[in-house]
């Protein structure tokens, strides 16, 4: 899932308007970021996903974020999401483990990454990676070197290029890429955003 991703990039929507991260997400897969976490701190976040998944069909892989108990896991389900984001383990989420979605979950320190590929989780969220950067992430691959990890947090197209170069499997960037979009913002630097985006990411592929 994570490696057949383009340019390995999940874009996390998070705004103020329903209407506007719908837009965003459909926006940002005509231009080709297919994957897309839509935070549940956004307004009517389900209604996002469910709306944006009859529209992309099983061509778009869209998450949700920002999952914090196993009630949220199960509606997010429900909506279609294909996987889960969480910040961290809370004992709620432990204890619906198995989940019924791939899932990936926050951590930062290797007890919290132990714990994660514990619960069976797909990959480890290093959250925030800028806490430690690039040669944090160099650091935990040491001990954990068949740990998917996906920084987020801090990562733009620079720091996206330096973590791929460490190793991560794919990154989750948000407003460097999204920016103003999902709060009634013009597409329009959205795509061009995008562009500069795939650009940058493919330029880094090819050094």
């Amino acid at each position: 899932m994570l490696t057949d991703l383009p340019y390995r990039t999940i874009a996390i929507v998070r705004g103020r308007d329903r209407d506007a991260a719908l837009r965003t997400v459909i926006t940002l897969a005509e231009e080709g970021i297919t994957a897309a976490e839509v935070s549940l701190t956004t307004p009517d976040a389900l209604w996002v996903i469910d709306r944006a998944r009859r529209e992309l069909g099983t061509a778009a892989v869209l998450g949700a974020g920002t999952v914090l108990t196993a009630t949220a896991a199960a509606r997010a389900a429900d909506a279609g999401a294909s996987f889960l984001v969480t910040p961290g383990l809370a004992a709620d989420l432990r204890r619906a483990a198995p989940f019924a979605l791939p899932v990936l979950a926050g951590a930062l320190t290797p007890g919290e990454v132990m714990d994660a590929v514990e619960h069976g989780a797909l990959a480890v969220k290093l959250f925030p990676a800028s806490f430690g950067g690039p040669d944090y992430l160099a650091a935990l691959r040491a001990p954990f070197p068949d740990v998917p990890f996906v920084p987020v947090g801090g990562v733009d197209a620079d720091t996206a290029r330096a973590y791929l170069a460490a190793g991560a499997t794919a990154v989750g960037v948000g407003s460097p890429l999204i920016g103003d979009a999902a709060d009634t913002g013009d597409l329009g630097p959205l795509r061009a955003r995008i562009a500069a985006w795939r650009t940058a990411l493919a330029e880094g592929e090819a050094a």
